[in-house]
């Protein structure tokens, strides 16, 4: 069985590390270009794309390459919309891993919207895509309990490995034709937008609720990070709230906030109320 396999960042690259080590290790990788990054403009490949390198598997960033030549694509956190002549190429299709309990939470942003919901749990479900975002028949289903001390990056972790389990779980039985694909109820569905940094950005004066804050943090660690500008040391600077109780000053290491405000003590009065 010739199989393609289509994602890019780090949840994508846990479920094809469990691909490679399984009968189902993939022919050809499609992902994302590699970007430039930080003051030297050095490039970057995207996570996938250095596993599969690692591992010797051929590599694309064309959507193009999909053909009828493959029986089987597999799809985590891709990014794009599939067109339906492409779509239609493999002969099992296109099987995607979404890391929420679907019909709730399509888009981009699952995790990060769970968390700042406050929901007590998530999961991860597996479809066969369709033209539609994250709308196709579903074939299997997890869940796990979302912890007080789940980040977005935790989150990442466990639930690339919980999809990438049930995934192997899943193929045989849809592959024999055993599993039936069961529509998901339209009418329960949600929808995420795509996580700016704008999304972070808090306001001293008028600061969240603790309640908001503490999700809020969790869900944009570590990217946004929920960030305010300020001054610090008579120049405006960046200040991130980060998980545990920390905080970070642009361009410095992250510290307590009892240390930050040891340092900076004319921020007292702007930052104590988080500690509160």
């Amino acid at each position: 069985m010739k199989i393609v396999f289509l994602g890019t960042p780090r949840i994508s690259q846990i479920v094809l590390e469990n691909l490679i080590d399984s009968e189902f290790k993939p022919d050809l990788v499609i992902t994302g270009k590699d970007k430039k990054f930080g003051r030297g403009q050095n490039k970057s490949s995207t996570p996938v794309k250095i596993t599969a390198q690692k591992n010797g598997i051929a590599i694309s960033h064309q959507l193009s390459e999909v053909s009828k030549n493959f029986d089987l694509a597999i799809l985590v956190a891709f990014g794009q919309i599939i067109p339906k002549e492409i779509l239609e190429f493999p002969k099992y299709g296109f099987i995607n891993v979404h890391p929420s309990l679907l019909p709730k939470y399509r888009g981009p942003s699952p995790i990060q919207s769970a968390i700042l919901e406050g929901d007590s749990k998530t999961g991860v479900t597996i479809i066969k895509l369709d033209q539609e975002v994250d709308h196709g028949p579903i074939l299997s289903q997890r869940e796990i309990e979302i912890e007080k001390e789940d980040t977005h990056e935790l989150l990442i972790e466990k639930l690339g490995l919980i999809g990438s389990n049930l995934l192997l779980v899943t193929l045989p039985d849809y592959l024999s034709g055993k599993t039936k694909p069961k529509e998901q109820n339209h009418k329960d569905a949600t929808f995420t937008e795509k996580i700016t940094k704008a999304d972070g950005q808090i306001d001293l004066q008028n600061p969240p609720s603790k309640q908001k804050l503490e999700r809020m943090i969790n869900a944009f660690y570590p990217w946004p990070t929920v960030w305010t500008k300020t001054d610090v040391s008579r120049k405006p600077k960046i200040i991130k709230f980060l998980p545990k109780q920390m905080i970070q000053v642009e361009g410095r290491k992250p510290t307590t906030i009892e240390e930050f405000l040891n340092g900076y003590p004319n921020l007292k009065s702007k930052i104590e109320k988080f500690t509160q």
